[in-house]
């Protein structure tokens, strides 16, 4: 039996961003640009090049102009035109979803990323579905969620994006239990949240990049509490492994965590490289402080 179509992705948007304070005060942390394209973006982008065609913010208050950025701006489209800004209105339109593709729901409670997938359940319907964490950037010359739509036509099973990280920070992550290993597609026989290093399954640890069937919703549904006294993905994603294949990808690329302060700035600095435009001047003046 042939895999569904993998065409939704959830995008849970509804943190406070206090790391960045206070930048986040009044301006939703997935807005913060890496050069000059917002996170939020960035990982719309990626989803519509993995052929996604769904969307589904789960927000908080506050956070309206992350819907507002994928709006029609019609005086903005009218004064670039009037003044043959044509590469700039050229960017806004192709930077449009086609109506009716974007929704959101609001998760009213900060009660852990399980939670805020759960709010979209009616989105979810009984269809795979992407999940992809603004705050992960991939640096990658093919994009991570099409590495990963790709790994699951492949295996008609749940998929997730890993990487290794060094063994005593496994307390930070959600842990792989690995068993065959092809090198890039890594069985994945169990799931541990934030485990202690002296009892990690190993270093394999899941970035902000999923694609999940949609049973997880039920697990998620009964509202157990995890690491942090929050619904933890991590542990509903634990109870499909046995029910349908479940795999993690060494994705090709380089991961960003723009959650932390110095991670965001490498980004910054990767992704400029990165640009022909930009590149030779950013590297002028790197020297500058080196």
């Amino acid at each position: 039996m042939s895999a569904k179509p993998l065409r939704k992705a959830v995008l849970p948007v509804a943190g406070l961003g206090t790391r960045f304070l206070p930048a986040t005060k009044s301006m939703p942390k997935e807005m913060m640009t890496v050069v000059d394209r917002p996170l939020i973006q960035y990982a719309v982008d990626e989803a519509r090049a993995a052929g996604i065609e769904q969307f589904c913010m789960v927000s908080g208050r506050g956070k309206t102009a992350l819907i507002d950025h994928f709006d029609v701006s019609y005086e903005l489209e009218a004064t670039l035109k009037e003044r043959g800004k044509t590469e700039a209105l050229a960017q806004l339109q192709q930077d449009r979803l086609q109506p009716g593709s974007i929704t959101t729901v609001r998760q009213q409670e900060p009660l852990g990323l399980g939670h805020a997938i759960w709010c979209a359940r009616t989105f979810i319907g009984d269809e795979p579905f992407a999940i992809l964490l603004p705050d992960d950037l991939v640096l990658s010359k093919t994009p991570c969620m099409a590495q990963l739509a790709q790994a699951y036509k492949e295996t008609e099973g749940s998929v997730v994006a890993v990487v290794e990280v060094p063994r005593d920070q496994t307390n930070r992550y959600g842990i792989l239990k690995i068993g065959e290993d092809d090198g890039r597609l890594v069985e994945v026989t169990g799931l541990v949240e934030k485990p202690k290093p002296d009892v990690a399954p190993s270093n394999l640890s899941i970035i902000g990049r999923y694609v999940l069937m949609p049973e997880v919703i039920e697990h998620l549904s009964r509202m157990e509490r995890g690491a942090g006294n929050e619904v933890q993905l991590t542990d509903a994603m634990a109870k499909l492994i046995g029910h349908s294949p479940f795999h993690g990808l060494r994705f090709e690329g380089e991961r960003f965590d723009c959650g932390d302060k110095v991670g965001f700035l490498e980004a910054q600095i990767a992704f400029s490289l990165a640009r022909p435009d930009l590149a030779g001047d950013v590297r002028r003046f790197l020297k500058k402080y080196t």
